[in-house]
């Protein structure tokens, strides 16, 4: 009888201890992934493009945020001028020309359909102070100041969501311009129905930013990328970032090894080099590729307990 007893007591303390080690698991790669964005994604995509100066300079929009948390600038070269870049930028907006990044998220429910316009809409060129700039179906910002040709600075809603999302213009020469974006914005962790904008600012604000710049230049110079292109490249984004779930999720119903524990860190640099490094599309998928592999492998084999 002692020793049924010591059985059934010894059964459920083995299963709490596995369970411990596999959310320590999970937990110690998620740490070092974190920590990897924190110490060198972060603050890298804050300034992406962007020189010491342009990080420096005083922008419209500044006095919006007196002590931001999220507070990032970025930048690109456009072979144009402001007056020829300033129409593409000043009809930027859900239900309007949309964002020429990733229309497929970006346009949902638009009005004027799925795909960013792809030529200058007249009747989308006049804005003012106080007008409505829908970022989404769920609701968007309002303009706080706009001067063509130089700067245009979108605002929140003071007793909601304070801060300020500034595009400027600043000309290198005739033919020269730079086009710099400026965010300002306070977290609100506490507050249930900010946490998805904090999410989305904190982590996926750089992707999307970054496209829409591209998005601008691409249009300024001429060209104009397949929705095709666009929808592939937001595949891959999403694509690793489910990796590293599943890579996540293993770890904690699978029986605890070094080899799921590689695979999981494996699966987070993946997804923070597919995200914030200059990676090419291809690159990507290929590391991509080979992170499939790695959590569609051969299983590590459970010891079981009759042989403990």
């Amino acid at each position: 009888m002692r020793s049924c007893r010591s059985v059934w007591i010894w059964v459920p303390r083995a299963v709490a201890d596995e369970r411990v080690r596999k959310a320590a698991s999970a937990l110690s790669v998620l740490a070092l992934v974190l920590g990897a964005y924190m110490g060198w994604a972060r603050p890298a995509q804050l300034r992406w493009g962007a020189t010491d100066d342009e990080t420096a300079r005083a922008m419209p929009g500044d006095e919006l945020s007196d002590h931001p948390t999220f507070l990032s600038t970025r930048a690109i070269t456009i072979n144009a001028t402001p007056e020829a870049i300033w129409p593409w930028l000043v009809q930027l907006g859900w239900g309007r020309a949309g964002f020429y990044g990733y229309d497929i998220v970006e346009n949902i429910g638009s009005p004027r359909g799925i795909h960013s316009a792809e030529r200058i809409v007249p009747e989308l060129q006049h804005l003012a102070v106080g007008d409505p700039l829908p970022l989404s179906v769920a609701g968007g910002l309002v303009v706080n100041a706009v001067t063509p040709d130089r700067f245009l600075v979108w605002a929140g809603s003071a007793g909601r969501y304070p801060g300020g999302f500034t595009w400027a213009l600043y000309p290198m020469d005739a033919l020269h311009t730079r086009l710099v974006s400026r965010i300002q914005w306070s977290h609100h962790w506490s507050q249930p129905l900010a946490l998805g904008m904090d999410l989305f600012t904190e982590f996926a604000d750089h992707v999307a930013v970054r496209k829409v710049l591209h998005g601008v230049k691409d249009r300024a110079e001429g060209r104009v990328e397949s929705f095709a292109g666009q929808t592939g490249e937001f595949a891959v984004l999403v694509w690793s970032l489910l990796a590293f779930g599943v890579a996540l999720g293993l770890l904690l119903l699978d029986a605890v090894s070094w080899r799921r524990w590689g695979n999981g860190l494996l699966a987070g640099a993946v997804w923070l080099v597919v995200w914030y490094g200059p990676l090419s599309l291809w690159l990507a998928v290929t590391a991509n590729v080979v992170v499939l592999g790695a959590l569609v492998g051969r299983r590590p084999r459970v010891q079981t307990l009759a042989h403990r």
